[in-house]
């Protein structure tokens, strides 16, 4: 089930983020995202649109963003496997379905920014 959440914000500006979205690009074919959510929840309709435009941006493949619905109990696939209890978390993993990092909905940057931060740190 696809997030309407995820939907990329028309008026978020990918030349704001270069340094965010060369470091997403950079990463594009190796890299899987998947994103928790709910199309209820006030953090996601808040976070994920600008996220959605950073991939987009960044030409990340659909086939390497996992969307993933949760209930308004915070219930859906993958959450007890992945320790999921905040949303939106954002799992980034390698092809070797290793986790690279997460994002949980609490960080003080938006997610594509802090992400790249961490991608960069880590790869």
């Amino acid at each position: 089930m696809s997030l309407e959440t995820m939907q990329p914000n028309p008026t978020w500006d990918a030349a704001s983020y270069e340094d965010a979205v060369d470091t997403l690009e950079a990463h594009n074919d190796d890299l899987v995202y998947k994103i928790w959510g709910g199309d209820w929840c006030k953090d996601c309709r808040k976070l994920l649109p600008d996220l959605g435009a950073a991939l987009e941006a960044a030409d990340v493949p659909d086939e390497r963003i996992e969307e993933i619905a949760v209930d308004e109990d915070k219930q859906g696939p993958g959450v007890d496997e992945y320790g999921i209890e905040y949303i939106p978390t954002v799992v980034v993993e390698d092809d070797g379905g290793n986790e690279v990092t997460r994002f949980v909905e609490s960080e003080d940057l938006p997610p594509a920014v802090w992400l790249a931060e961490q991608l960069e740190a880590e790869l």
